[in-house]
């Protein structure tokens, strides 16, 4: 009796003690790689911990941080959107052509493009959502459409050609610094904390996991799913808008064929982050720690020459580990 009572009590100890495990893993294993990863790269290369080093790894990031941010918000209701590239490029070229009109002060040709970037990118979030939820269609062909419209649509309005010659009062918000920091990244951080505030403090935050937990039962409890899931594809829209504004400041021009292959950047630094692919999980701090190991990745690579098409196929496989390892939680929850 007393043998079966030890077993008993130890079964249930070791149950507990792999649940705990499995929990402490989803919650810190993402800040546990990047640490890791950071201590690989510092060992490997001595340039890697050096403040030049470090701000341009900062850099990097604002442009991919920015759009995940909206990304998250799309992956937890179970979408998915493909357009994010090609909408930061026709948001340049807008941007651009606006800023080139010479019949109006500087600082009303920044306001008005800016603005107009904004509105183009909440248009095109606004759309894809529409047709995804009135149509009950899948995001990745419908996204995947918008993206060559929007490529295309960037290619129409440049002739194919890059757009520069920017005022100068546009250059700050690309390349300005408030103090120390740089503005791109007072922007990014700004977006990461109101989209964390938003998810997890507001009763759409619960509608847009309740989406991605039980879509159809979430409907039948009284939630208008269609209008949560429109205003999250609007949402993200004007972020990716606010990320090409961002960059074209950097560049000084509006250029039709930047943004390629920034969907797959976003969605991996996303999915590394740990939002769930099948939707109904994920947290803005591990797509915050995603994009950073993303982007120190890469960072280390180039500082030990590996060759950027060993970059990608070493990306793909960060993606699969990722997916990987979301399953595996999943299925021993």
């Amino acid at each position: 009796m007393i043998n079966s009572v030890t077993r008993s009590e130890l079964t249930v100890a070791t149950a507990l003690t792999r649940t705990t495990f499995r929990q402490l893993l989803r919650q810190y294993g993402i800040m546990l790689v990047f640490v890791l990863e950071c201590l690989i790269f510092a060992l490997w290369t001595e340039y890697f911990f050096t403040v030049p080093n470090i701000l341009n790894v900062v850099n990097q990031i604002v442009i991919y941080g920015i759009i995940a941010v909206g990304m998250t918000f799309i992956i937890i209701t179970g979408g998915i959107d493909l357009s994010v590239g090609s909408v930061v490029a026709i948001v340049g070229v807008v941007t651009g052509l606006i800023l080139r009109i010479e019949a109006l002060p500087a600082s009303m040709l920044v306001l008005m493009a800016i603005l107009a970037a904004l509105l183009i990118g909440f248009l095109n979030g606004a759309l894809s959502g529409w047709v995804i939820t009135r149509f009950n269609l899948a995001p990745f062909i419908i996204t995947l459409a918008m993206m060559t419209v929007c490529r295309g649509g960037a290619m129409l309005l440049s002739g194919g050609l890059s757009i520069g010659n920017l005022p100068r009062e546009f250059a700050w918000l690309g390349r300005g610094h408030l103090g120390i920091i740089p503005m791109p990244v007072i922007i990014m951080l700004v977006v990461f904390v109101a989209g964390q505030l938003l998810l997890s403090q507001t009763t759409f935050g619960r509608y847009v996991y309740a989406i991605g937990g039980n879509e159809e039962a979430t409907r039948l409890s009284g939630v208008k799913t269609r209008r949560v899931k429109f205003w999250v594809y609007a949402l993200a829209g004007g972020l990716t808008a606010l990320s090409g504004v961002v960059l074209t400041s950097r560049l000084g021009a509006g250029v039709p064929n930047s943004g390629l292959m920034y969907e797959l950047y976003v969605i991996a630094s996303v999915v590394v982050g740990g939002t769930s692919l099948s939707g109904g999980s994920g947290r803005i701090s591990g797509t915050f720690f995603g994009v950073l190991i993303i982007g120190v990745l890469y960072n280390g690579l180039n500082l030990m020459n590996v060759s950027s098409y060993w970059q990608q196929v070493i990306l793909g496989l960060v993606i699969v580990a990722a997916v990987l390892l979301d399953n595996y939680l999943k299925r021993n929850q």
